[in-house]
């Protein structure tokens, strides 16, 4: 009875957090779900390590639940865990048109030819980081559009 119990809790909890809205400082994944104040930088703080365990911010960006928006582009989960991981990095090797994440992105993705892959990035930079604020899945998309 407690299994039955708790796989409905489970449940309950998981398709209302799919329909959550995403804090735009610890982004998305189960802490921002349970802890909704964001008012302070503890609560700030228990949101990003509780999105960070257990792999459930992943999870959240792959399958597009608990706050976390799935990419339009069907991309393997290494590179949109990669992409989300190194946002920063990206952008400013993709501005430049080379470097170490960007040939890493390049091998995820499974592209032969590197050298045009980051010149075509490079000269559509601003299609892709389209604000401070863009999202990982607007990345990806972005990048399978060009």
């Amino acid at each position: 009875m407690k299994k039955i119990l708790l796989s409905a809790i489970a449940t309950v909890a998981l398709t209302t957090a799919s329909f959550a809205g995403v804090n735009s400082q610890t982004g998305c994944g189960l802490g921002s779900v349970i802890i909704k104040d964001d008012s302070s930088a503890v609560l700030l703080a228990l949101q990003a390590t509780t999105n960070g365990t257990s792999g459930n911010q992943t999870f959240g960006i792959t399958s597009g639940t608990l706050g976390c928006k799935k990419t339009k582009f069907v991309m393997n989960e290494r590179a949109e865990e990669f992409v989300a991981s190194n946002m920063d990095i990206l952008a400013k090797e993709i501005a430049v048109g080379h470097g170490e994440s960007l040939d890493t992105l390049a091998e995820l993705l499974e592209v032969e030819d590197k050298v045009t892959f980051s010149a075509a990035l490079q000269s559509n930079y601003n299609s892709i980081y389209t604000s401070q604020k863009v999202e990982m899945s607007e990345v990806l998309d972005n990048i399978a559009t060009i």
